[in-house]
Formats: structure tokens, C-alpha cells, sequence
């Protein structure tokens, strides 16, 4: 923001002297907005970590909370839930963001996550557990958004490529530190802890936030599109519970899931319908006639479906057919998150330095596709340190394309639409997970239960008639050639994953090409002399922190 010459002040004569004076004040002033930046990109960080961490870090305690609480039928209801509500809510938050004003509206995010956090800690019941959950989600819904918009608004595109590499270590620590975390918690003090250990986190967030954070406020004269959000909600709700039903609670062409399959149709068409005609529409469709916009949205939902695909199934063939413990599962790992954080770390600096990324997308395409396709190959015999590299490349595709989509992203739109864009990207990649695990899950449990079928006779195959996955207790205590056969339908069942997870990654891969080369917004130049221009680039970041 450029500071306004007040009427008293002589338009050209102080104007050699004003210049002194401001060249020497800027290094006083500096340091503490550089502290001020560093603390709310901290803040913003934990904020995020508790967004990714949650779904993560429950997993390990279910047993543990059926176990007190019951209800082993609606076990499913406590991730769904939550997941539900997330991506419901996530283009809300982000039209709310940009209407009223992004500080306030991600301060109440916080707030209503850690309000579920702790009721979700207090419930005694299932039921409870699951509506607590719910009122989690919905907070949780605008904590990436948030994060993310909060960013394009402190940060111009051209210098966010510097923050990638912390936003990628996020995602290692939720993605390995998460099942750690939720076994050490309910094993030493209790389930409830998953839960409880969101809030002094959350407290530090709100505080410095609330305290460091100051953004330009907004005050819309518009109407919440109250029919848009409606029918947009009713058309995610009932692709999220397709994704999470189908081939689990019922056949992927039974009345329950085609019924679904026309509501969210008819939902989201209706939505399309209302968005063209209101005047504040919760999801601006102008936003998708620029094709650097709608491209990076479809290889986010592509990316998203691959990573979540292959994060849910690596661990079950680490497991069942190299023989590693759920904790070392976690750990193994690494190989992938580590590509992830190292790659992110140069494409973020590449693009500071250079303001190119077109390559980004295009090798990330190609890594991501070679990494699946490496690991369709593994089988019983392939060792932990081949499998390693094989995931390593898949996780340097995973750098390049993570965060480079979602500053092409926010490139694309205007600042007043930062939060829709924000919110339309990591919906599509949220999206993109839940079809994912879906799809590729009934694919891994279709060719299991053939491939136990076909190694060990009717026998064999009615032990994964409930379930395509045991656990490794479970596990040890069948016969040998039982134990043999179901081991080799893992692999088999991890090979169609991966394979049908390389050729996805194509598509992506084709459409990182047709990616245009537009220039960052915000790069700073050395302006010339007497040139002003250049340096007014920075000047919105300096003025509002």
C-alpha cells in the first residue's frame, strides 16, 4: 500500500529529503515486520498441521474407542463425519474470507475446531462422538483455506515459492508423526488425548494471530448466496458418501448409491444454475474460464487422488507382505516424504529466484507416473530398500506439484477472489483423495479376494468375505498356506492400486503441458532510478503485518 502525501506537504520541494528520510528509517522498521511475518507464517503453520494431523492421528485410537465407547457399526461414521463436513464447508470459509474479511473469519475457523476438539474428548457416547466430530470438520473446512489465502495475501506468488518447503515439512510430520502421535497418546494417557492436544496448539495459533496478524478489513454489501452454499453442500455430501459407501456398506450399483449418484447431480447442477444468477455466488464460475485455473484445479484433483490412494495402501503392503510393524510402517515412509520436502524446497526457491514453475507441474507429472509404475511392479520378494526408491521418486513428483498448484492457482484469480480460489483448489484435491481411496480401494479389495480365491480355494477366500484387510495379529495366527496366499494377494491387490494409480497420473501429466508460463504477481525488481513503480510491487506485504 502506497502511503498518501498529506495536503500540508509541498508536492516536489521536500521530496529529495523525504527520500533521505525514508531511506534511513526502513532498517529500524525491518526486523520487527520480518518477526511479525515469521510469527504468523508459524501460526498459520500450526494451524495447518492441525487441519492434516486430525484425520491421521484418530485412526490409530478406533480400537481403543470402540472398544469404551460401542457402536462398531458406525465405526466408519467417525472419519466420515468429519470428512464430511471439511469439504462442505471448505468453499464457504473461502467466500466468507473474501467477503468479510480473512483474519476474523479464520480466527472463528480455530475456534470452532478446538470447541469439537474438546467435545469430541468429552463424549460418552458414540452418537456423540460422531456429532462432535461433525462440528470438528466444519471448522476444519476453513483452516486450510484459510492458511492458504492468508498467504496469497501477505505474500506475493512471485516470493511464496520460499514458504513451500515449510508447508511440505507440515504434511511429513502430520503424514508420519500423525499415527505415531495418536498410538504414544491413547497408549499412555488415554484416546481423549487425540483430541485434547489440539487445544493448547490451537491457543498458541489464535494468540499470536489475533495478536500479530492485521489485514485490511472488508465489509461486503452483498448477501451470502444461502442457496448456492445449500445446494453446493448437498451435492459434495452426497459425492463424499458414494466415495465412502460404495463397495463397502453397499454395492456400487445398488438403489442406495445410484440414488446418491442423481441427488448429487441434480444438486450440483442446480448449483450451477443459481451461481450464474446471484450476485455474490459462493464459487465465482469466472474463475474457471482462465485455463491456468481450471488445469491446475483438474491436476490438483488428480494429484490428490494418487497421493491419498498410495499413502492409504503402502502402509498394508509394508505390513502384510515385508512384514513391518505399524510404527515402522510409519517410518518407512520417509523416503517418500522426504523426496516431497527436498523437492519442494527447490521448486520453491527455483521459482523466488527465477519466477519460472511451468517445469514444476510437467516433471511432477512425469515423476509421480514413473513412482506409481515402479511400485506396480513390487511383489513378495521386493525389499524395503527397493520400495524405498521406488516411493522416493514418487514423493519428488509429490514436491514438484503440491504447492506449485496451488500458487498457479492463486496466480489465476484476482485478489478479491484469493479465497474462493484457494478453497475451489484444495476442495478439488479433497475431492480428488475421497475418489481415490474409493475407487482404488475396491480395486485392491476386488483383486485380493480373486487372487485368494485362485491361490487358496473357497477356504482361503472366505476369510476376506467381511474385509480384504487383517491385521498383522490376525494375520499370524493362519495356517501357512492361508497366511501364503493372502500375502501374495496383497501384493497382487497393491499392484492394480499402483498400476491404475500410473496410468491417472498421465492425464495429469498431459495437462501440466498446456499450463501457460503467466508471470508472478509480485516480483521484485531493482527499481531504476526515479522509478517508484517497482518498488510499490512489495510495499501491500510491508503494510499489512
Amino acid at each position: 500500500m502506497v502511503r498518501k502525501q498529506s495536503d500540508d506537504e509541498a508536492p516536489s520541494a521536500s521530496a529529495p529529503a523525504q527520500a533521505a528520510r525514508e531511506a534511513q528509517q526502513p532498517p529500524a522498521k525491518a526486523e520487527p515486520k520480518q518477526r511479525s511475518t515469521s510469527v504468523v507464517i508459524f501460526a498459520l503453520m500450526i494451524a495447518m498441521l492441525l487441519a492434516m494431523l486430525d484425520n491421521m492421528i484418530v485412526g490409530t485410537a478406533m480400537p481403543t474407542i470402540v472398544g469404551e465407547l460401542g457402536g462398531l457399526d458406525h465405526l466408519s461414521w467417525v472419519v466420515t463425519a468429519y470428512t464430511l463436513a471439511t469439504a462442505a464447508s471448505t468453499p464457504i470459509w473461502g467466500k466468507l474470507g473474501d467477503m468479510y474479511g480473512r483474519k476474523g473469519v479464520f480466527l472463528t475457523s480455530i475456534a470452532i475446531f478446538l470447541g469439537g476438539s474438546a467435545l469430541s474428548g468429552m463424549a460418552q457416547t458414540m452418537g456423540e462422538l460422531i456429532g462432535f466430530r461433525a462440528i470438528q470438520g466444519l471448522g476444519a473446512g476453513g483452516l486450510m483455506v484459510g492458511v492458504m489465502a492468508i498467504i496469497g495475501d501477505l505474500v506475493p506468488p512471485r516470493e511464496r515459492g520460499r514458504y513451500q518447503g515449510i508447508m511440505a515439512g507440515v504434511m511429513a510430520v502430520a503424514m508420519i508423526g500423525g499415527p505415531l502421535v495418536g498410538g504414544t497418546l491413547t497408549d499412555h494417557l488415554g484416546w481423549r488425548w487425540i483430541f485434547y492436544i489440539n487445544l493448547p496448539l490451537g491457543a498458541i495459533a489464535l494468540a499470536a494471530i489475533t495478536a500479530v496478524l492485521h489485514l485490511p478489513k472488508k465489509r461486503s454489501e452483498g448477501r451470502i448466496d444461502y442457496t448456492g452454499a445449500a445446494l453446493l453442500t448437498v451435492g459434495i455430501t452426497a459425492l463424499v458418501l458414494i466415495t465412502t459407501w460404495g463397495g463397502n456398506e453397499y454395492a456400487w450399483g445398488s438403489g442406495q448409491i445410484v440414488g446418491l449418484g442423481a441427488v448429487g447431480v441434480l444438486a450440483l447442477a442446480a448449483f450451477l444454475y443459481v451461481e450464474r444468477r446471484v450476485a455474490e455466488p459462493v464459487l465465482p464460475l469466472h474463475i474457471f474460464r482462465n485455463l491456468n485455473f481450471t488445469l491446475v484445479t483438474a491436476i490438483g484433483f488428480l494429484t490428490g487422488f494418487v497421493m491419498f490412494g498410495s499413502t492409504t495402501f503402502l502402509p498394508l503392503y509394508q505390513q502384510t507382505v515385508q512384514g513391518a510393524t505399524a510404527t515402522n510402517s510409519g517410518l518407512l515412509l520417509l523416503p517418500m516424504l522426504l523426496g516431497m520436502l527436498v523437492v519442494s524446497l527447490v521448486a520453491g526457491r527455483v521459482t523466488t529466484v527465477t519466477g519460472k514453475y511451468k517445469i514444476f507441474p510437467i516433471v511432477g507429472g512425469l515423476f509421480i507416473t514413473g513412482g506409481m509404475f515402479l511400485l506396480s511392479t513390487m511383489d513378495t520378494e521386493t525389499t524395503r530398500f527397493t520400495s524405498g526408491l521406488f516411493m522416493a521418486l514418487l514423493g519428488m513428483g509429490m514436491g514438484c506439484l503440491m504447492q506449485t498448484t496451488m500458487l498457479v492457482a492463486q496466480n489465476s484469480v484476482e485478489m478479491k477472489d484469493m479465497g474462493v480460489g484457494s478453497s475451489s483448489a484444495t476442495l478439488f484435491r479433497t475431492l480428488g483423495g475421497s475418489f481415490g481411496v474409493a475407487i482404488l480401494g475396491a480395486l485392491f479389495t476386488n483383486q485380493v479376494r480373486d487372487t485368494m480365491t485362485e491361490r487358496g480355494g473357497g477356504k482361503a477366500a472366505a476369510i476376506t468375505s467381511g474385509s480384504a484387510q487383517l491385521d498383522p495379529a490376525s494375520l499370524k495366527l493362519l495356517p501357512p498356506p492361508v497366511r501364503d496366499a493372502y500375502t501374495h494377494a496383497v501384493a497382487s491387490g497393491a499392484h492394480q492400486v499402483f498400476l491404475w494409480g500410473a496410468l491417472i497420473s498421465i492425464v495429469g501429466a498431459v495437462a501440466a503441458w498446456f499450463v501457460k508460463e503467466v508471470p508472478l504477481r509480485g516480483a521484485v525488481t531493482k527499481p531504476a532510478d526515479g522509478d517508484a513503480a517497482a518498488a510499490e510491487t512489495a510495499a501491500p506485504i510491508a503494510e499489512t503485518v
